[in-house]
């Protein structure tokens, strides 16, 4: 009797060894599988989440091809008249200390050259404008004033405060002011305290530019939806203010991204595109025009050209 449930056990452990086995083997296959999975997933998300460097050169030059389709289709926005308006981009008003670096050097003018340009256009009658008043106008909620322009400023970089701000406030005159939340506070950005003074001043209109500065083309929508959604939120809850107003790092967009723009509440979006006539059409990526060292009339000759060139 002891032998038979001897050799039982001994079944019994076999049977489950064999069950188990498989079972065993499974287990980890899926445990490696999910591992995969993950490590995949993170190095996306990184890529995707990767900030963009920005330069004259790769910032997007003409309307996308799925942008371009959606224009032409009656349904997309009824094609309304479009209005002259200059919308020029700037990113460093400073003297770039560092002569090394090029791509600074390639975004940048000189304070000097920055007022002259104020000079020059206030003296031809230039009546400046936010990006959000833009939005206004195309909407027929303000009248269109006399040859309105906007002077637009990328990222949120310490200079706005120290050199644009005094500028804006000597002549006074209005601009919009691009930030990037998840930067604000870092060597090379305004700190929130000085953000808060631009705010204050009520000449600046505050308008988004992601939370990361990524690439919104071609970009998975969580991703995109979070830069812009949170992007907007971050800016109005800490500085108490609605943000409307939206610029797309590197200039980069495409249909996805004007329509999580939309959705967000923003009332227009810029882009790098040249141009100057703005219209409905285009308000989710109005054209914008890089001044360069132009003064005096130089710079009226550039804004009187009825077509521009990419930077």
């Amino acid at each position: 009797m002891n032998n038979v449930k001897k050799v039982s056990k001994k079944n019994l452990k076999k049977e489950q060894s064999v069950i188990n086995k498989p079972a065993l083997v499974f287990g980890i296959l899926s445990l490696l599988v999910i591992l995969i999975v993950v490590i995949v997933a993170q190095r996306v998300i990184s890529w995707q989440m990767r900030p963009v460097i920005e330069t004259p050169k790769s910032e997007m030059k003409k309307i996308p091809p799925d942008v371009k389709a959606e224009m032409e289709k009656e349904t997309f926005l009824n094609k309304t008249a479009s209005v002259r308006v200059p919308v020029l981009m700037y990113h460093y008003v400073e003297y770039v200390q560092n002569k090394k670096d090029t791509i600074r050097q390639a975004l940048d003018i000189n304070p000097y050259t920055f007022e002259q340009q104020v000079k020059t256009l206030s003296g031809a009658g230039y009546t400046f404008i936010t990006s959000k008043e833009l939005g206004e106008i195309l909407d027929d909620k303000m009248p269109l004033p006399k040859k309105p322009i906007v002077l637009s400023f990328d990222d949120g970089h310490w200079d706005f405060y120290t050199n644009v701000l005094p500028v804006l406030k000597k002549y006074h005159i209005k601009a919009t002011a691009y930030i990037i939340p998840g930067f604000l506070g870092g060597s090379d950005f305004m700190t929130k305290q000085e953000l808060r003074e631009v705010v204050n001043s009520g000449l600046v209109d505050v308008g988004a530019h992601t939370v990361h500065h990524i690439s919104l083309k071609g970009k998975l929508y969580p991703v995109v939806k979070y830069e812009v959604d949170e992007s907007k939120a971050m800016l109005e809850n800490e500085f108490h203010i609605k943000v409307v107003s939206f610029a797309y790092p590197d200039g980069t967009f495409d249909l996805q991204a004007i329509n999580i723009v939309k959705d967000a509440g923003f009332t227009t979006a810029v882009s790098t595109v040249p141009g100057i006539e703005q219209s409905q059409q285009n308000r989710y990526f109005l054209y914008r025009l890089r001044p360069g060292y132009r003064v005096g009339q130089v710079l009226l000759n550039y804004l009187n050209q009825s077509s521009f060139k990419p930077f």
